[in-house]
């Protein structure tokens, strides 16, 4: 007997900001109790909310199966061992490079509950995302790395060490102190920790909560200066997988960022008309909202 289960991962499309195309099913399986079914293919344009930093949901749209459309209401990353067992999101046990894994998009498609998931398999998909909310979720990614280069250069003085540097060559705070990014359609919430570690680490934390406000003032200043710029962004790739790594990059008057992220984003900052940025700050925690406007 062949093979019954996916060996390859999924060619995904969202890199290069495709929104619908024609697909094959590779898998099919109940996605839970509520009669939805997650559905993999061979290739799709959908962006899966990753396993291991899920700053940005999954996309939604459509998928269209014999004629007839059904709706994604999400996509998620899902793994296939060597053995033919599937995982899904968190419970994945397996890394990208770990050789004889496929590493999958699934698609929650809401389909009649008498559905066998099993007679999907091998049928052709067309596969359409929603391509205005995908732009909403690009421009809030979008504007969190912008907010972070900002955060970054602002603080560039209040250091007593000389911590890892980003890639305009300041201090990453950024990197050093985010524990969470959230994306939801126009808006990023990331969270940074402030505590001993930071301190430690050679960060002025008590200057920089008695600055807090003129921080927030020339981070929002630096943003408005950079979208006016307009500068392109593109997602470089390594390969076409889902497993391949991928950089945003984007041109700025500060320099040439580029920045490790599986997410999507804009084309270019001329899309953007502003980005509004609101600090909370506490003794511990920095909470940064980053509201993007669309051009």
């Amino acid at each position: 007997m062949g093979v019954s289960f996916p060996t390859e991962s999924t060619v995904v499309l969202f890199p290069q900001g495709v929104g619908e195309c024609e697909a094959r099913i590779v898998l099919a399986e109940p996605a839970g109790d509520d009669g939805a079914l997650l559905v993999a293919t061979d290739r799709t344009p959908f962006h899966p909310i990753d396993h291991t930093w899920p700053d940005q949901p999954g996309d939604r749209g459509t998928a269209t199966v014999r004629e007839t459309e059904h709706t994604v209401v999400d996509a998620i990353t899902m793994a296939v061992g060597p053995d033919g067992s599937v995982h899904r999101g968190e419970a994945i046990p397996a890394r990208r490079t770990d050789p004889g894994w496929a590493f999958l998009v699934g698609h929650v498609v809401e389909m009649a509950a008498d559905t066998p998931p099993a007679a999907l398999v091998g049928n052709a998909v067309t596969l359409k995302v929603d391509t205005a909310r995908r732009a909403s979720l690009s421009a809030a990614h979008t504007g969190a790395h912008l907010m972070s280069l900002a955060l970054n250069m602002e603080l560039r003085d209040l250091w007593r060490k000389s911590p890892r540097v980003d890639c305009l060559g300041h201090p990453d705070f950024d990197q050093l102190a985010i524990t969470t990014s959230r994306m939801s359609p126009g808006q990023s919430v990331d969270r940074y920790r402030l505590g001993k570690s930071l301190r430690k680490a050679g960060l002025e934390v008590a200057v920089f909560l008695e600055r807090i406000d003129s921080v927030q003032e020339a981070v929002t200043a630096r943003l408005a200066e950079w979208i006016a710029a307009g500068g392109c962004s593109v997602i470089e790739t390594e390969g076409p997988g889902l497993t391949a790594r991928r950089w945003w990059t984007c041109e700025l008057p500060a320099g040439r960022a580029r920045i490790p992220c599986g997410g999507t984003h804009l084309g270019g900052l001329g899309e953007l008309s502003s980005l509004d940025v609101r600090f909370e700050a506490g003794e511990r925690e920095l909470v940064v909202y980053t509201t993007a406007k669309q051009a």
